[in-house]
């Protein structure tokens, strides 16, 4: 259990590395107001909107979610009140005035940026602007090096 991440999942660093890339500026493990040890993973304060990748094995993900086999009704109950807590922070949030969203870490890349997008109010593909495609530097070469 120790090589499962907590956080910083695979599916987080790339949505914090293609929001920022497009120019959009916000905080990770944000605290969670009124809730001790409770963090949003990427959290835009100004516009309220938080967002939580959640771990398949933590979360008890209904499709990739496993059973440990040993000491199982611990992991079962931890689980659990995992499932709990997630729950009672996304209802004290929304109380306080907060868009929150949820993924799966095994969820699309895309299909998560076209949701934050949206929740943000920002068209996902305007001209000259914001693109889900990447940076738009990368295309025209843009810190290119030759090999020689």
């Amino acid at each position: 259990m120790a090589r499962t991440l907590g956080r910083d999942n695979p599916l987080e660093k790339a949505l914090r590395s293609a929001l920022f890339r497009s120019g959009l500026r916000y905080r990770i493990h944000y605290p969670v107001c009124g809730r001790p040890r409770r963090t949003i993973d990427i959290a835009f304060p100004t516009r309220r909107l938080a967002i939580f990748v959640d771990g398949c094995f933590w979360h008890g993900c209904p499709r990739h979610g496993t059973w440990p086999k040993r000491n199982g009704a611990f992991w079962r109950a931890k689980i659990d009140a995992n499932r709990v807590r997630d729950i009672d922070t996304d209802s004290s949030l929304r109380a306080a005035g907060w868009t929150v969203l949820r993924f799966w870490q095994h969820d699309s890349e895309q299909k998560c940026l076209t949701r934050i997008l949206r929740a943000l109010k920002i068209p996902v593909d305007r001209p000259g602007g914001m693109s889900l495609r990447g940076d738009p530097r990368a295309e025209c070469g843009y810190g290119r090096q030759e090999k020689l």
